[in-house]
């Protein structure tokens, strides 16, 4: 396990949070979201919402009057989110992510690129907004397998689940071969996160985004530790899936900055750029000689500036500016840059120095970032709410940063350390 010295000194005290009452307080939150779901939603929608509600609600009264977590996390996991996933699997195989992820690779297979040239890109299910690593999840069923094994939602459940064992693992502080109650710890957080319906839910129904988000939690879990070239490498493998991913690379490259040194944000970017890329090339080659059908895809369609346009549309500002033609598209997309703008100026002003302090603009960022897209939906909000919830359920409002004093960028307008500058001072500061 990759930790600091100092993480393992054995007097460290175990972390408690969350306790049985938190646990079924926020089960109870999650039984009444399914069951409005079960009401209101129809589809696939309702189909996970009715299994999760009965799941979510024996778990609720599990966690209250038991004494172990082992049922009720199992049932949580059991009826929640397996009893769903494979239900709908065998009932509803063909979901729009899960056909493009099919088609894709059988293109990629085909031609090494997993994009449709613009001739063919005739309705919104020809575009593949995913870029090439995600096509992986449909390898099994392009090579043979069959069924439930072949079902890309399968693969991005085990992916999921992995990452986000990691990163749970990685911030404990002992080891876990030496220490049960860490390993108990990690395991009862992954359970309780793929539980909810932040995973759950998007696992059910196929969409892409939870392996992105697991590889988010990893990301901030290693530079936790401070190992910054795997925690490029663990950003790499999420910005090959999906552009999304790419906003944690300024944040995490100022974290590292202002925790060691520039020499440290230098290698964190450029292991991430420089590996994001290699994995693009390695899995789609073909793609570099059609780089209009790369714009195409992985672009204009996210921004809603193709003729075919997805119908997964949230009536947010962004999408609301952008129905009212092509000024208020513009109007929406200049809001974005201003936005980006001012986050950027937050983020050098007023730099993390803290994992915590990272992961939460992060979510700040993505939650502005949703809002003024002109083709977004709610769906995406489940990337601020699973990065708050996960710093929240980790140790790290104990992080400490060190002897070294406070981080400034040599900025000529920013004023000089006071008296109260400490190693600690605003360490947790947003």
């Amino acid at each position: 396990m990759l930790e600091t010295e100092e993480a393992r000194t054995p007097g460290q005290a175990h972390p408690t949070w969350p306790s049985r009452r938190a646990a079924a307080a926020w089960f109870a939150g999650f039984t009444l979201y399914a069951s409005l779901g079960a009401i209101f939603t129809g589809h696939a929608d309702r189909t996970w919402a009715v299994w999760a509600a009965g799941g979510y609600a024996l778990t609720t009264l599990l966690l209250r009057f038991g004494k172990s977590w082992i049922p009720p996390l199992g049932t949580a996991l059991g009826v929640g989110v397996l009893a769903p996933v494979l239900w709908l699997i065998t009932q509803r195989p063909a979901t729009a992510e899960v056909i493009v992820i099919d088609r894709s690779v059988n293109h990629l297979l085909s031609y090494g690129t997993p994009y449709l040239p613009p001739g063919q890109l005739t309705n919104w299910k020809a575009y593949n907004p995913y870029l090439p690593i995600m096509e992986l999840f449909g390898l099994p069923r392009s090579i043979g397998l069959i069924g439930v094994l072949g079902d890309p939602r399968i693969w991005m459940a085990v992916g999921t689940a992995a990452a986000l064992a990691a990163s749970f693992a990685i911030v404990q502080p002992h080891r876990l071969r030496d220490c049960v109650r860490c390993r108990r710890h990690a395991a009862t957080l992954t359970a309780i996160a793929l539980a909810s319906p932040v995973f759950g839910y998007p696992l059910a129904l196929g969409i892409t985004d939870p392996p992105i988000i697991a590889l988010l939690c990893l990301t901030l879990a290693l530079a936790y530790r401070n190992r910054w070239a795997w925690s490029g490498v663990a950003l790499a493998v999420a910005c090959a899936m999906k552009s999304t991913a790419w906003a944690a690379i300024p944040v995490l490259a100022v974290l590292a900055w202002a925790r060691e040194a520039p020499g440290a944000a230098l290698r964190f970017t450029v292991t991430t750029v420089a590996a994001t890329g290699l994995l693009s090339l390695i899995a789609a080659p073909g793609a570099v000689t059609r780089p209009e059908a790369v714009i195409q895809n992985t672009v204009d369609f996210p921004l809603g500036l193709t003729k075919h346009k997805t119908p997964a549309q949230s009536p947010l500002p962004g999408h609301l500016l952008a129905s009212l033609g092509p000024g208020g598209h513009l109007a929406a997309v200049v809001l974005m840059a201003v936005a980006a703008v001012a986050f950027a100026g937050w983020m050098l002003l007023r730099p993390p120095r803290t994992v915590l302090a990272a992961g939460c603009r992060l979510a700040v960022g993505y939650a502005t970032v949703f809002i003024l897209d002109p083709a977004s939906r709610f769906g995406y909000f489940i990337y601020p709410l699973a990065l708050i919830g996960w710093v929240s359920c980790t140790t790290l409002s104990s992080e400490r940063i060190g002897a070294t004093p406070p981080f400034r960028l040599p900025l000529p307008f920013q004023r000089p350390p006071g008296p109260a500058s400490g190693p600690n001072a605003r360490s947790g500061s947003l």
